[in-house]
């Protein structure tokens, strides 16, 4: 134990006279959540919407009051009847156009079906698709409405539709995002600290001394882990703090459950750096295999932007082997659904089998390798 001490003793001074990781450690992973908890935000409100009334009555304007006072779309101007729609959508002065016949008003009065018209920018494909999903339900709100005027302020809908959304009810995407980004920000700065630090022994020529001393093999993995685990413990405590005080994200469940999902995430990440290292003979191959293998898998394979569900067979059966995958159900369980720890036992468990994996592997490498 006292020579494990020495070793985390040793990184840790050298860490704390070398600013530039301690920048990497510690303020990365605040910028890294301001930037992504910034700029990825998958909330559409005020769609720019342009009109064209061909109507001019007042259900047409009722019909159009309902889609700006939603907050999901903004009047963008209305349009003359003689005008191409769909040329304002080209020149991107709007993301929509609503257009209502002539006829709109009439055939309500009959209590005939009234067609409107709503042309989306389907360049961006996601962004049109919730766009949709909202005009939809406007409509539908609005076709309730009708209905009741025109039957009777005793008439209701034959369906009551009371949906209610549990965990995320704002449907705020910056929830969604936090504990993802969490994940991947701690898998990156884990695995190019350890990278970094075993291959800048190797530069420096200091890890022929350090194997040639009594030293074995899992004391100098387990003193080169110790303090990268302490940091980026302490790294999670800043990303938890700044996504408490700037999105308003709040751990419903267990801290100490979240800081053993951590804990056991962390081991694997740190694993995966010392395997890094050691298959690299440089910093600067240790910091492009480490955010290959660290970065790329975090972000397109764990489910976190994308849905493993909408992938191919191929890239979901991949995915059963990126951890980052299994700490996003656990974090997003914890912090949003304030779930206990035990019901993830399954995901907890693969993490576990990772870590040792990753961690055997890099002692066999480091006990066989040649410096």
């Amino acid at each position: 134990m006292r020579k494990i001490l020495a070793i985390a003793g040793k990184e840790l001074r050298q860490a704390r006279r070398d600013p530039f990781s301690l920048m990497m450690l510690l303020g990365i992973p605040t910028f890294m959540l301001l930037l992504y908890g910034y700029a990825l935000n998958f909330d559409v409100r005020h769609v720019a919407l342009s009109i064209q009334d061909r109507s001019l009555t007042a259900a047409s304007r009722d019909l159009i009051a309902s889609f700006v006072n939603s907050t999901y779309f903004d009047d963008a101007g209305r349009l003359p009847v003689e005008l191409d729609p769909g040329s304002v959508l080209e020149r991107r002065e709007a993301k929509a156009v609503l257009v209502i016949p002539e006829g709109y008003a009439r055939d309500l009065a009959a209590g005939r079906a009234a067609t409107v018209q709503l042309l989306l920018d389907g360049a961006d494909a996601q962004t049109a698709t919730t766009v949709l999903g909202y005009a939809e339900g406007l409509v539908a709100q609005q076709t309730v409405k009708i209905r009741a005027e025109l039957s009777g302020s005793a008439a209701a809908p034959p369906i009551q539709f009371a949906p209610r959304v549990w965990y995320n009810p704002e449907l705020r995407s910056t929830n969604f995002l936090v504990p993802g980004l969490m994940g991947f920000i701690l898998m990156l700065t884990a695995v190019l600290s350890t990278a970094l630090s075993v291959v800048r022994e190797k530069e420096r020529g200091t890890m022929e001394q350090l194997l040639v001393t009594s030293l074995r093999p899992g004391e100098l993995l387990i003193g080169k882990t110790i303090p990268y685990l302490l940091i980026s413990l302490v790294a999670t405590v800043i990303i938890l703090l700044a996504a408490r005080v700037l999105f308003g994200v709040v751990v419903r469940g267990s801290y100490f459950d979240l800081f053993v999902a951590t804990l056991v995430y962390l081991t694997g990440a740190l694993g995966s750096g010392l395997l890094v290292s050691s298959m690299s003979k440089s910093q600067a191959m240790a910091f492009q295999v480490g955010s290959l293998t660290s970065m790329l898998p975090s972000i397109f394979l764990s489910g976190f932007i994308f849905p493993i569900r909408s992938m191919p067979a191929v890239l979901q059966l991949i995915t059963y082997a990126v951890p980052a995958r299994y700490f996003l159900v656990i974090s997003r369980g914890i912090i949003l659904k304030g779930a206990p720890l035990t019901a993830y036992l399954g995901d907890l468990g693969f993490l576990l089998l990772y870590g040792l994996i990753v961690l055997a592997f890099a002692w066999r490498r480091l006990v066989k390798a040649e410096y």
